[in-house]
C-alpha cells in the first residue's frame, strides 16, 4: 500500500497542482499555446448535497436534522465565523477552486454573488430522486424540497441568461458558456437512503431511481455542451458517526470498525454508479467523465488516521454527550447544548455527518493528484489543454 505521503502529497504555496500539470504539459506538447500561469477552466458550476454546499442552506432551510449551519462554531476555523458551509471551515469544492486558481463559487440563492467565474446548486439535504416521490410515499422526514432535478432548472436559468438552449439549437453561445467550464457534481444520494429508512420502500428501489436521475442530469448538462465533468461517488457512510447512533447493535461492524450493512450499500451504489458512467462516457465521447472515489479515499484516512494526524476517526468534534462518539440527533452542533473540540484538525468528522476542513483538504488532493480519480484528473486537464491549442 502506498504511503500516505504519496496518496496526499502537500501543495507548495508557490506552485498549484494544477499549475504544475499544465506545467509539464506544455513542456511535453509542441502545441500548446497557453501559458503556464493560466487556469485551465474559466469557471465552475458545482452540484450536489451539504458536502458541497456553500451557501444555498441557512438554518432556517436546513434539513430537520442538521439545521443549524447558520450558528457558530461552523465556519470557525477558516472564515472564522458561519457561512453555511457544513464544516469548521472549507469544504473540497473550496480547494479545488482554490488549485485552479479561481474564486471560491458562490451560492445560486446569493443574487448578489460575482457569478463570472461560476456558481454552485449544492444544497443540503438535496436527493437524487425528485422530492414529489418522498412526498409521495409519506416520506417529509429531514427532506428539503430541493432535489438534482431543482438544481438542474436553476443551471438551465444561468445558461438561458447567457443565450444557451443546447449545443445543437445555440452550439456558439453554449460553447462560450461551458467550453472553458468544470462541472463539478459532489456526493448525491445520501440523502435519499437515509431519507427512506424505515419506509416500505427497498434500498434496490432507492439505488436505482438515484442513479437513474444522476446518468439524467448528466446527459442533460452534456446535451447543453458540458465537456468537462467530474462525478464523486459516496463516501463510506456506514463510518460517518451518525451511521453508528442508527445501527441496530455492535454487531454489525466491517473490518474497519464501520456499520458493515450501510457501507455494503454504500458501496453497491457507488459500483452502480460507475457503471453509468461508463455507459455515458461511451455514448458522449467529446465530454469527459471522470469519477471521484470519495469511498476508497474516505477509508484510507481511516485507515491511516494516524499518520495523518487525526487523532478522533469517529468521535464528532462540534457535539454533545461524550463517549465514543459525541453525537446527539437533539443537540446536534450548533445547538446550545453542543461544544466544539479545541483542535478540528486532528478530527476527522466534524459534526456527526460531515467532515472537518482538514478531511475535505485531504479528499481534494486525493482527488485531483489522481490516487482516488478515474481517469486521473490530469487527464482532464490534458483534453482541456488540446482542445484549447
Amino acid at each position: 500500500m502506498p504511503t500516505p505521503k504519496i496518496l496526499f502529497p502537500i501543495l507548495t504555496s508557490q506552485m498549484s497542482l494544477i499549475t504544475l500539470i499544465i506545467f509539464f504539459l506544455l513542456l511535453s506538447s509542441s502545441h500548446a499555446s497557453s501559458s503556464p500561469s493560466r487556469p485551465p477552466f474559466k469557471r465552475i458550476y458545482a452540484f450536489g448535497d451539504s458536502y458541497t454546499d456553500t451557501g444555498n442552506t441557512k438554518t432556517s432551510t436546513g434539513p430537520t436534522a442538521f439545521n443549524y449551519v447558520s450558528n457558530p462554531p461552523y465556519g470557525v476555523t477558516f472564515f472564522h465565523h458561519p457561512t453555511n458551509r457544513y464544516s469548521d471551515g472549507r469544504i473540497v469544492l473550496d480547494f479545488v477552486a482554490e488549485a485552479l486558481s479561481l474564486p471560491f463559487v458562490p451560492p445560486y440563492r446569493n443574487p448578489r454573488a460575482d457569478r463570472s467565474h461560476g456558481v454552485n446548486f449544492a444544497v443540503a439535504g438535496a436527493t437524487a430522486i425528485r422530492h414529489g416521490f418522498f412526498s409521495k410515499h409519506n416520506i417529509t422526514f429531514n427532506l428539503v424540497p430541493q432535489s438534482l432535478q431543482t438544481q438542474l432548472a436553476w443551471f438551465d436559468k444561468i445558461l438561458e441568461s447567457e443565450g444557451c438552449k443546447d449545443s445543437h439549437t445555440t452550439p456558439r453561445e453554449c460553447e462560450a458558456v461551458l467550453g472553458d467550464a468544470l462541472i463539478w457534481v459532489g456526493e448525491i444520494g445520501a440523502n435519499d437512503y437515509t431519507s427512506s429508512l424505515g419506509s416500505s420502500l427497498s434500498r434496490k428501489t432507492i439505488q436505482a431511481l438515484a442513479i437513474n436521475s444522476v446518468a439524467g442530469f448528466l446527459q442533460a448538462i452534456m446535451n447543453k455542451g458540458a465537456k468537462y465533468i467530474v462525478v464523486q461517488g459516496l463516501p463510506s457512510i456506514g463510518c460517518i458517526t451518525y451511521s453508528f447512533s442508527l445501527a441496530a447493535g455492535d454487531d454489525d461492524r466491517d473490518a474497519t470498525g464501520c456499520v458493515a450493512t450501510v457501507n455494503r450499500l454504500t458501496w453497491a451504489h457507488n459500483a452502480a454508479l460507475e457503471a453509468r458512467l461508463t455507459a455515458l462516457r461511451k455514448r458522449n465521447p467529446n465530454s469527459v467523465i471522470l469519477y471521484a472515489d470519495y469511498y476508497n479515499a474516505h477509508l484510507e484516512l481511516l485507515r491511516n488516521a494516524a499518520a495523518y494526524g487525526f487523532k478522533e476517526r469517529y468521535k464528532a468534534c462540534c457535539g454533545y454527550g461524550g463517549g465514543a462518539y459525541n453525537f446527539d440527533f437533539f443537540n446536534v452542533c450548533g445547538t446550545p447544548s453542543a461544544t466544539s473540540c479545541a483542535d478540528p484538525s486532528s478530527y476527522i468528522n466534524w459534526d456527526g455527518a460531515h467532515f472537518t476542513e482538514e478531511v475535505y483538504k485531504l479528499m481534494a488532493r486525493s482527488f485531483l493528484n489522481g490516487s482516488h480519480c478515474s481517469p486521473p484528473f490530469h487527464y482532464l486537464i490534458a483534453r482541456k489543454v488540446q482542445s484549447s491549442a
